[in-house]
C-alpha cells in the first residue's frame, strides 16, 4: 500500500443545517406502537426511545463534542486510494511511545477522548507516556466513503501499518477492542519488524463451541459464565450480524434517513455489551448515534466489519510473534487458554465486577494502567 494523498490537517465542523434537520426528524420521530411489556426482549423499549430521543433534543449538543475534539490534532490522508481520518495526538515527552489505538461497532474514534490525555500526559512522571494515533477504520466517520470493497482486517492492518510508516514511528504499539481486537494482531502479523507489543480488550479467545466435560472441569466458574453467555448470544443475539453480514445496504438505507432508527441500533448493543446489564442507558452513547447519522456511515461500518469479513471468519490466522496482554472486563468473553491457542499471551488481566466491551470510554484510567503494566513488563 502506499499514500496516494498526503495528510492534511481536519477539523470537525458540521454545518448547522444538518444539526437542524436531525433536531427535527427525532422531533417529529414517528414510533410504533410498544410490544407486549415493552422490556428489552423484542429490542429498544418505546419508552427508553422515547426518553433518549428527548434527551438528544434537549440535553446533548454536538457542538460540545466539536470543542472537546479541537484539542486533538486530525488529519485526513489517503492510502490505497481510501481516506482514511485519524487523531494524531503527540505527548509533550521525547520518550513517548507510539501507540495505535483502533475501535469498533457500534463504536468509533470518539471512545478513546478521555483515555488519550492519561496516556499522553500522566500525571506520574515514573509512568510510560505515549504518542497516539487513533484513525477510524474505513467506512466508518470521516474515513468515508469507502473507495471500493474488499476491506477486510488484513486490509484495513496494512493501511493503518502503512500510516504508521508515512509518520514515520520506527516502531510502535497496538491496542484494540472489538473489531480493533482483530486489526491488533493483523497489523502485529504484517508488521513483526516495528509493531513491537499487542493489547487488546474483550474478545480473544472466546469460545467457539460448547465445552464437552474435559474443558468444563479445566474452566473456572467464571469461564463456564462467559461459555453460557456465548451460547445465549448465538442463540438470542446473533440477528444483527446475520443482517449487516449479508444485508449492509439495507442498514444503510433504512438509517442514513432514519436517526430513531440509528439511535435504537446502536443502543440495543451498548445497553446489551455494558455492565452491569441492567444499567439506565449511558447518554454519551448520543454522540457516537450522533456521529454515524452526520457522516451517514451505518451501511459501510456494517459493511467493513461484517460484510467484508465474514467469509474468513473461523479462520485459524497465523501466531503473532509479539507478546500480547489482554484485560478481561466483567461483560467480556475471552477464556485465557484459548486465547493461548492464537497468541503469546504474557499478560492477562481479569476484572470480574465491573466494566463492559466499549473499555476505553467505560474505565479508561483502568484500561490505561493495564496497558502500562503490560508492556513495563514485556518491553
Amino acid at each position: 500500500m502506499t499514500i496516494t494523498e498526503s495528510p492534511a490537517p481536519f477539523t470537525v465542523d458540521i454545518p448547522q443545517s444538518e444539526l437542524d434537520d436531525l433536531a427535527r426528524r427525532v422531533r417529529d420521530a414517528r414510533l410504533p406502537e410498544p410490544l407486549g411489556a415493552d422490556d428489552w426482549t423484542t429490542g429498544v423499549p418505546i419508552s427508553v426511545l422515547k426518553s433518549m430521543a428527548s434527551t438528544w433534543i434537549d440535553d446533548f449538543s454536538w457542538r460540545d463534542v466539536e470543542r472537546q475534539l479541537e484539542a486533538f490534532p486530525q488529519f485526513l490522508v489517503e492510502i490505497d486510494g481510501q481516506r482514511i481520518h485519524y487523531l494524531h495526538v503527540r505527548s509533550s515527552r521525547a520518550d513517548a511511545t507510539p501507540i495505535l489505538l483502533c475501535h469498533g461497532w457500534p463504536g468509533s474514534y470518539l471512545e478513546f477522548l478521555e483515555l488519550i490525555p492519561l496516556l499522553t500526559e500522566p500525571d506520574d512522571v515514573n509512568s510510560r507516556p505515549f504518542d497516539v494515533i487513533v484513525p477510524s477504520v474505513p467506512g466508518f466517520a470521516f474515513s468515508m466513503p469507502l473507495s471500493d470493497d474488499g476491506w477486510t482486517t488484513d486490509r484495513v492492518a496494512k493501511a493503518f501499518v502503512e500510516l504508521m510508516s508515512h509518520l514515520e514511528y520506527d516502531s510502535y504499539v497496538v491496542q484494540g477492542g472489538d473489531y480493533g481486537a482483530g486489526v491488533a494482531p493483523a497489523m502485529g502479523r504484517l508488521d513483526p519488524d516495528h509493531c513491537t507489543a499487542i493489547h487488546v480488550n474483550g474478545s480473544i479467545g472466546a469460545p467457539q463451541q460448547a465445552p464437552d466435560e474435559e474443558e468444563q472441569k479445566r474452566c473456572t466458574e467464571v469461564e463456564l459464565d462467559r461459555y453460557r453467555r456465548v451460547a445465549d448470544f448465538l442463540q438470542s443475539e446473533f440477528g444483527y450480524i446475520s443482517i449487516q453480514s449479508t444485508r449492509p445496504q439495507l442498514i444503510g438505507a433504512a438509517m442514513t434517513d432514519s436517526p430513531i432508527g440509528q439511535l435504537a441500533w446502536m443502543l440495543d448493543k451498548f445497553r446489551a455489551w455494558t455492565y452491569p446489564f441492567d444499567a439506565e442507558p449511558d447518554r454519551r452513547i448520543l454522540a457516537h448515534v450522533t456521529l454515524y447519522w452526520l457522516t451517514r456511515c451505518a451501511g459501510s461500518a456494517a459493511y467493513t466489519v461484517y460484510a467484508a469479513e465474514s467469509g474468513a471468519w473461523g479462520e485459524q490466522a497465523e501466531k503473532p510473534s509479539q507478546p500480547v496482554g489482554a484485560i478481561m472486563f466483567a461483560h467480556d468473553i475471552g477464556i485465557r487458554h484459548l486465547a493461548e491457542q492464537e497468541f503469546r499471551i504474557v499478560h492477562w488481566t481479569e476484572v470480574p465486577d465491573h466494566g463492559g466491551h466499549f473499555a476505553a470510554m467505560e474505565y479508561p484510567a483502568e484500561l490505561a494502567a493495564d496497558l502500562r503494566t503490560f508492556l513495563d513488563s514485556s518491553t
